[in-house]
């Protein structure tokens, strides 16, 4: 916002954060917290905390003690913009995903060399899981969560560190085998790694940045559910989750989501494994000649064909069984392409049973196969029921789209990954601030009456 435009709303941004900061017991943090506000919604280059104050004409010192140090109730005021923006959009899904904050040191919490779908490569970043409510034409952040890797964890940064230590000597040996001494290949892998340094090191690590003894490392699956119950205790659910295939290839997460009834569309890869929705499972037979004499211990019905790849299935099914359908208005006219609708049963040893019957349960498959591509492009498993109709998993199938609106808005226009600071409190204040503003904005667009920006 230009410093006009900002002027024009300052009212109805005052009255916004007076709603949203209530959990915040002093009104000199409440005061702080709409300062905190104005400063990211003001155009500038930069959202950390030194040029907001610049811009602001206030003591930036006030910021930081605010954001890093100050006791005020970080889930409460989390918990509030999520029913807010909930109430606001209505939405017709959550989606959950990641991104990456690049980083140029190693002193912020988290801060590791890891992959990042966001830059697309193994970068020195962040990164941070989050939950977004959708609809096809608006879209909110309603919490996040900050991963932390292993070398971030005192009782897994050891091993790690021994297990990269013999990764990379695989990879040394495989590259340059005459580098090895005669014999030497295989003595004593990762034995050059101080585990108990690097554990110390790790340790101190999180003092500094003030990283609470109960966080740790834990996939970033583990923390998107985290993240459904806590929004669960306070009443919200989501009406269906969508997320692309780093979560929904996880087995662990959609049955976690199973298990909460939360229904859900979720992209996966083309080679998991599926028997098609006539198969049963029978019951074990016992030869009686079997080890020891007697009969195997488990009673659960096995399924006795192989299962095949989602691929293959949809190859099967062929190119007659494509259909058409549309799903939005986009810049450019209607979006539509080619789909393959079946289902399916997942299998693997990490999909529950439906009971003791050890019934998979049958789940959509959809696939799409634009009519200029020689096969499937993209792949999506859904517990929506039997009779939803074609249009409306096309729809929760694509609906993820908003997300990277959200991650593009968040970034460039409110300074999301801008946060200088290097305390754990401070990057899960900062992220819960820049979502506060970007709920602002979301509620001027929907006033035909106010001045926001596009």
């Amino acid at each position: 916002m230009t410093p006009d435009e900002l002027v024009h709303v300052r009212q109805r941004l005052e009255a916004f954060a007076a709603e949203v900061f209530v959990p915040l017991a002093r009104s000199d943090q409440r005061a702080k917290g709409e300062t905190y506000l104005r400063g990211l919604l003001l155009d500038g280059q930069r959202k950390s905390m030194q040029p907001m104050a610049d811009r602001l004409g206030v003591d930036h010192q006030g910021l930081q003690q605010f954001v890093t140090t100050s006791t005020w109730d970080t889930d409460a005021v989390r918990a509030r913009l999520a029913r807010k923006a909930v109430e606001t959009i209505g939405p017709v899904a959550w989606a959950v995903d990641d991104s990456g904050f690049p980083k140029d040191g190693a002193s912020s919490p988290g801060v590791a060399r890891q992959y990042s779908g966001t830059l697309g490569k193994v970068a020195n970043c962040q990164i941070g899981v989050s939950v977004h409510a959708v609809t096809d034409t608006a879209s909110c952040p309603l919490g996040w969560k900050l991963f932390l890797p292993e070398s971030w964890d005192t009782a897994k940064a050891g091993p790690a560190a021994v297990k990269a230590a013999k990764a990379k000597r695989r990879k040394t040996l495989k590259n340059a085998p005459r580098a090895a001494a005669p014999g030497d290949d295989q003595a004593r892998p990762g034995a050059e790694v101080d585990v108990e340094a690097v554990t110390e090191a790790a340790r101190a690590r999180r003092n500094r940045c003030g990283i609470p003894e109960k966080e740790g490392h834990r996939p970033k699956w583990t923390l998107a559910v985290e993240m459904l119950d806590e929004f669960a205790e306070h009443g919200l659910r989501p009406p269906v989750l969508v997320a692309d295939a780093g979560y929904g290839d996880n087995a662990q997460f959609r049955a976690a989501l199973d298990k909460r009834d939360i229904a859900y569309s979720v992209q996966l890869k083309g080679d998991a494994l599926a028997h098609n929705r006539e198969a049963v499972p029978v019951a074990r037979e016992w030869s009686g000649t079997g080890r020891c004499g007697r009969p195997p211990a488990g009673t659960t019905p096995v399924y006795t064909g192989e299962p095949v790849s989602l691929a293959r299935h949809v190859a099967a099914a062929g190119r007659e069984s494509v259909r058409t359908i549309s799903w939005r208005e986009g810049s450019k006219g209607t979006l539509s392409s080619q789909f393959v609708f079946l289902q399916v049963r997942p299998a693997g040893h990490r999909v529950p049973r439906d009971g003791d019957d050890g019934v998979l349960p049958q789940r959509w498959l959809i696939a799409e196969w634009p009519d200029d591509e020689p096969e499937p492009v993209t792949y999506w498993l859904s517990s929506l029921p039997t009779t939803t109709r074609h249009a409306d998993l096309i729809r929760y199938a694509k609906i993820r789209w908003r997300i990277e609106h959200d991650y593009r808005e968040l970034k460039t226009g409110l300074g999301l990954d801008h946060f200088e600071g290097r305390s754990w409190q401070g990057w899960h204040r900062h992220v819960t601030l820049v979502t506060a503003a970007h709920l602002f904005l979301t509620l001027l667009r929907g006033d035909p009456k106010a001045a926001a920006p596009a």
